[in-house]
């Protein structure tokens, strides 16, 4: 038995050491939806008002939840199938405004997040959002998370002329919080999100918790890091090294 306390002893201190020796990047800059909120509620309660309004019963959290994170023309796609495209781009603006109303009503942060960022914030990380949502609508969100002095960045889908993956939010990002972008690290849920990072040269971890659909293979998506849960993120030693 002590030949066994003295084994768990040594293995603890080796995983200190280890997590002493490894330090968190410069920067953080994560996606929103699927990495760091879970909008998905917003997003269903959304479609099942446009449905409802359409005479059309409620979808489930399950039938939306793999689309999020691919906008509101995916959503509409998902909500609304016998309609044709002009039909469903038609609806774009109603789906957006109806989910301004909605927006942080029903959404909650993935588990381990809060604590995550406090880790970030207590090493004197950076950190900073770069989404393909609109910006007002990502804006509205910060307050009533409390982060709109915390997040040091943002970069919606429609502050740049272009969005992701390419690979210019993330620069810009990079540039305005004053750090290189081989020293930020980007965290996304999504295939576009690790495009974007690659292309910007940046490292990236490739979020498995978020939103995707049944044929994504976050494996072949090119990611430094997998991780599992955001839990993992609160030790450095699961971040990628800088470029």
């Amino acid at each position: 038995a002590s030949d066994q306390s003295h084994r768990c002893e040594l293995s603890g201190q080796r995983q200190q050491a280890r997590m002493t020796l490894a330090r968190f990047p410069r920067a953080a800059l994560f996606d929103l939806d699927g990495t760091l909120l879970d909008s998905a509620p917003d997003m269903l309660a959304t479609a099942n008002r446009l449905r409802a309004a359409h005479g059309m019963p409620p979808m489930t959290l399950a039938q939306i939840r793999p689309q999020v994170s691919k906008g509101s023309r995916a959503m509409l796609a998902m909500a609304f199938p016998q309609l044709d495209v002009i039909e469903r781009d038609a609806l774009v603006p109603l789906f957006l405004d109806t989910y301004q109303q909605e927006i942080g009503k029903h959404s909650v942060l993935f588990e381990h997040v809060d604590a995550m960022l406090s880790a970030l914030e207590a090493d004197g990380v950076t950190w900073g959002i770069v989404t393909n949502k609109p910006e007002y609508l990502a804006r509205d969100i910060l307050p009533q998370l409390g982060w709109e002095t915390r997040c040091a960045v943002l970069i919606g889908g429609d502050t740049l002329a272009e969005r992701k993956p390419h690979p210019l939010p993330l620069q810009v990002a990079a540039g305005r919080i004053g750090v290189p972008a081989g020293d930020c690290v980007y965290v996304g849920d999504d295939e576009r999100d690790i495009q974007a990072a690659r292309a910007a040269g940046m490292p990236s971890i490739a979020a498995l918790w978020g939103y995707r659909q049944d044929h994504e293979s976050p494996v072949e998506w090119g990611a430094d890091v997998l991780l599992d849960s955001p839990a993992e993120l609160l030790d450095p030693a699961n971040w990628p090294s800088s470029l």
